[in-house]
């Protein structure tokens, strides 16, 4: 609670209404002198910060150790308690995404800094990284004659051919719709296709699609390794608008399934996805821990409970759907299949839409 002064004036300074006591009945403001000293400030912010800890912690723990319960608690009305579920939802996500891009090399096709995953970078790179593999291969090589056969192995992929790409993909024309090569510019399309009868012209979809076929050849200068560097690039830093999406469309799925429960409404069935989104969050965030500490630490025991971790929500989720919705063991198993599959063909919808426009975006 702040310890402001509290104004003398009875007068609400953010809407004018009377104020009888210390905050405004109409918007909640607090009747306070509006200058404030710096102890005042840095004492609202660690007030903030603890009031924020103390209700995240509490809702991490009832939500992970019983799955549905916070959904069941927020439809009743009991909410003061747990944070919110959108503000916790923005915030794991954040979060969740900075230590995703933080492990994943995009630039590089490359996962974390692992040495085992070869990349599309420079030459130089790509022969120090298949260096550390001959390394790691000729350890265990049983003789001589393994490790004359390794280094055989090798030597191919060190020379010119170092190149993750063949260089009949790695230099090839890019095409979209199968006769780009033709045209050498936009505007030499343009007027090709102005030079033709209306009626045998391209559609506008058509020509939509040549032109930045045409566009992204002019740019990536045939090289398909540097279109494919980008594209990843940006398709993944528009993979969480993707998953925003999702949350609406799995909440209608959820919906369709329980239509005939006429007590839980679209809202009750999106702070219920909510909720198993962020738990997924959390899950993959602990999964990352994992591996990076087996990574760090060479501890390969770890990878036995990291693989329980990414396990654990397939129980979670029919668990937490049989808690929130109160119906028998078979009606939520077989619920459960159709809302997996219903919710993998919505994500593969969007993904379909996403990679088309990360392509438009290049």
């Amino acid at each position: 609670m702040s310890h402001g002064k509290v104004r003398a004036e009875k007068i609400c300074l953010n809407c004018g209404s009377p104020v009888p006591q210390r905050y405004c009945p109409v918007c909640g403001q607090e009747n306070i002198e509006p200058r404030q000293t710096a102890w005042h400030l840095v004492s609202h912010f660690f007030s903030d910060i603890t009031h924020f800890d103390g209700k995240f912690f509490v809702t991490v723990k009832d939500l992970f150790r019983r799955p549905g319960f916070l959904s069941k608690e927020y439809k009743a009305g009991r909410r003061a308690s747990y944070l919110d579920p959108i503000r916790m939802y923005i915030f794991t996500s954040a979060f969740f995404f900075i230590i995703f891009f933080s492990m994943v090399d995009a630039g590089n096709l490359n996962f974390g800094n692992g040495a085992n995953n070869l990349h599309i970078g420079t030459d130089s790179e790509r022969r120090k990284q298949i260096e550390v593999l001959e390394q790691r291969a000729l350890s265990g090589a049983d003789d001589a004659k393994d490790s004359a056969n390794i280094r055989k192995a090798f030597a191919f992929n060190r020379n010119e051919k170092t190149n993750v790409l063949p260089d009949s993909l790695r230099k090839a024309r890019i095409t979209f719709m199968g006769n780009e090569e033709d045209y050498h510019s936009v505007g030499q399309y343009d007027s090709a296709q102005r030079s033709i009868p209306a009626a045998k012209r391209d559609s506008w979809l058509k020509r939509m699609v040549k032109r930045k076929g045409i566009e992204m050849s002019e740019k990536y200068k045939e090289d398909k390794a540097e279109l494919l560097k980008e594209w990843v690039n940006i398709f993944l830093h528009n993979f969480p608008k993707l998953l925003f999406l999702s949350l609406p469309l799995f909440a209608f799925l959820l919906k369709l399934l329980y239509v005939r429960r006429k007590q839980f409404y679209y809202v009750d069935h999106g702070i219920f996805a909510v909720h198993l989104y962020i738990f997924s969050f959390l899950t993959l965030l602990v999964y990352f821990l994992l591996r990076k500490t087996e990574t760090l630490s060479g501890w390969h025991w770890i990878s036995w409970p990291a693989i329980i971790v990414l396990l654990f929500p397939i129980w979670y989720y029919y668990r937490a759907m049989r808690i929130f919705y109160g119906q028998g063991r078979m009606k939520t198993i077989f619920k459960y299949f159709l809302l997996f599959w219903g919710s993998f063909l919505v994500q593969l919808f969007l993904l379909v839409i996403f990679i088309v426009f990360s392509i438009f975006e290049l």
